[in-house]
């Protein structure tokens, strides 16, 4: 796994631990899919860490090794999703 500079620095201002997006990937579940996305494909994750809700936005790297690459971390806004945090409010 690699952790993108910007990831990093969301994590350290949001205190969202490694643990913690470790446990997202394991344990999330898809909100959606990004497979356009360049250089790769990339998708939105929700998880829970007792009743903090965190997204975890990570890109796959199919190539070479095969590395999950995280690019963002945070914790969904209940302006910008709907109660839940697997759909955006329109």
């Amino acid at each position: 796994m690699i952790f993108r500079l910007h990831a990093v620095r969301r994590m350290f201002q949001r205190s969202i631990t490694e643990q913690d997006v470790r446990h997202v990937l394991q344990t999330g579940e898809l909100v959606e899919a990004y497979l356009d996305d360049i250089p790769y494909p990339s998708r939105l994750l929700l998880g829970w860490r007792g009743l903090r809700a965190i997204h975890v936005v990570v890109a796959d790297n199919n190539e070479g090794e095969g590395a999950i690459i995280v690019i963002t971390v945070y914790e969904p806004d209940n302006e910008q999703w709907e109660p839940g945090f697997r759909r955006r409010v329109r």
